[in-house]
């Protein structure tokens, strides 16, 4: 038994404070640190009043007990203290109850009467994995810390890129241009900036102009006096305002108004505004982000952005790259949502298998990061199983087409909903023809074409396999290999 192993702390769970003590003085004479509780709720309490230099390294708890049990227990355990590892122990006639705990992430479960060598024996075992847990937790950060800023995921050469230029703005005021595709996280960067900066204790102020009527973007960036306008019963002071010495973040700015783009050209020019409806001038303490889903150089071009706007916000560009083009990054930003969305959930998934991260790889990804996240808190949500596997992906994603573009298109007249883009009518029997073809090739070059394994792998006789090889016309690519 390791050092640390000597010094880790326990929590014993039981209702019964005579098998509670005497399961903590057992596990003290071998030199652990133990505490009790009566019930789930207390030991929550204790759980989470643990000092940050000596948390609890493992809980055994009792299945059955008041007010909260020990199924109940583990999942808060698991959302609220993932790095807690449990050991659950059950009474005769619970067993199933034991079995569903170690579904949801208990690491092992023992039946009353508890034998003292099974008990000591289960607990290093589970405090040896909770040490691999703390190690990896570790490592992850530290791997976060160089592929990441803030809740910003990337290990590829572009985001290191973008992550680089961020750092190198951020303590400045200057005006940063962020674009990129929708679902890229431009909003992220621009938190990033703000927090990252000498104004991070002051307002992040975010106004979207694509979400705004036009008719109150001014009204919204600038503010109005009482009676500027129908409908204006008393003043408003705007979002510059509710900004002040901080950050305002606007994004679309492609969506802006020609009257609200050359009052934001003087804002930017003379730190100075109106509210809508008064001769008042205000001056703007303010550190302005932008963002735009659409290129401004081309709506310049064809008029519909003014050139000297572009040009003065056009200072610092960052621009974020698709996540088709980002494909290291997918697995890595999968792992991420998938972490995230199981403390949510309070579920236990260990990651995916590898059809899953075949086809997240393959695919396009139109709405980019945001569609990932979308697409992996789905999988989260509706899993039942350890490990996230194809079945609940979104059908998009499923059924892609072979260039990885989304493989659906919705057929208005039948009520059957989703339909393979790519789809023509057919017998089943056809249709499954492809698909056993080359199962079966797989199977056979993975056995160096030896049929005898081929069969048992496949779990068919061997004339049966002969039988396929022939219809299939695999012979001929035998004797090429």
């Amino acid at each position: 038994m390791t050092e640390a192993q000597h010094k880790a702390r326990i929590l014993i769970v039981d209702d019964d404070p005579i098998v509670a003590d005497s399961l903590g003085e057992l596990l003290q004479r071998k030199q652990y640190v133990t505490a009790t509780a009566c019930d789930g709720n207390e030991a929550l309490m204790v759980l989470s009043g643990a000092p940050a230099d000596a948390p609890f390294n493992l809980v055994i708890a009792d299945i059955n007990m008041p007010r909260m049990d020990g199924t109940e227990l583990l999942k808060r355990i698991r959302r609220n203290h993932p790095s807690v590892v449990v050991i659950v122990i059950t009474g005769y006639g619970t067993i199933e109850s034991a079995v569903e705990a170690v579904k949801l992430g208990a690491f092992e479960y023992l039946t009353k009467p508890i034998v003292d060598e099974e008990i000591i024996l289960t607990v290093d075992k589970a405090l040896r994995q909770q040490m691999l847990l703390a190690e990896n937790a570790q490592l992850k950060d530290q791997l976060s810390r160089r592929c990441g800023m803030g809740n910003m995921v990337g290990g590829d050469h572009r985001m290191q890129k973008v992550f680089d230029l961020v750092e190198a703005v951020a303590e400045s005021r200057t005006t940063v241009l962020i674009t990129g595709e929708s679902g890229t996280g431009k909003s992220m960067i621009a938190q990033t900036v703000h927090d990252r900066s000498p104004r991070q204790d002051k307002p992040f102020v975010t106004m979207a102009c694509g979400s705004i009527p036009e008719t109150l973007l001014e009204s919204e960036l600038f503010g109005h006096v009482k009676g500027a306008f129908t409908g204006a019963d008393s003043d408003k002071p705007g979002k510059l305002r509710a900004a002040e010495g901080g950050t305002l973040f606007i994004d679309e700015i492609n969506s802006a108004t020609p009257t609200l783009q050359l009052k934001l050209l003087r804002v930017l020019q003379e730190r100075q505004f109106e509210p809508v409806g008064s001769h008042e001038t205000h001056k703007a303490d303010v550190r302005f982000v932008l963002a735009s889903n659409q290129p401004l150089d081309q709506m310049v071009k064809a008029g519909k952005f003014r050139e000297d706007l572009y040009y003065r916000i056009n200072v610092v560009n960052v621009e974020l790259p698709p996540l088709r083009h980002r494909e290291g990054d997918i697995t890595r930003l999968a792992e991420h949502f998938l972490q995230q969305h199981c403390r949510e959930t309070g579920k236990v998934i260990t990651g995916f298998n590898d059809e899953v991260l075949q086809l997240l790889r393959r695919y396009q990804w139109p709405g980019n990061v945001r569609e990932l996240e979308n697409a992996i808190e789905r999988g989260v949500v509706l899993s039942r199983k350890p490990q996230l596997d194809a079945d609940v992906l979104p059908e998009t994603i499923r059924y892609q087409q072979p260039d990885g573009s989304p493989g659906f298109v919705e057929r208005r007249r039948n009520p059957g909903g989703w339909v393979p883009a790519n789809w023509t009518p057919q017998p089943l029997r056809e249709a499954l023809e492809e698909p056993e073809k080359r199962i079966i090739l797989a199977a056979l070059q993975a056995n160096d074409w030896n049929r005898q394994k081929t069969a048992e792998i496949l779990d068919i006789n061997r004339t049966t396999l002969y039988k396929k090889i022939k219809q299939y016309g695999l012979e001929e690519l035998a004797a090429t290999e």
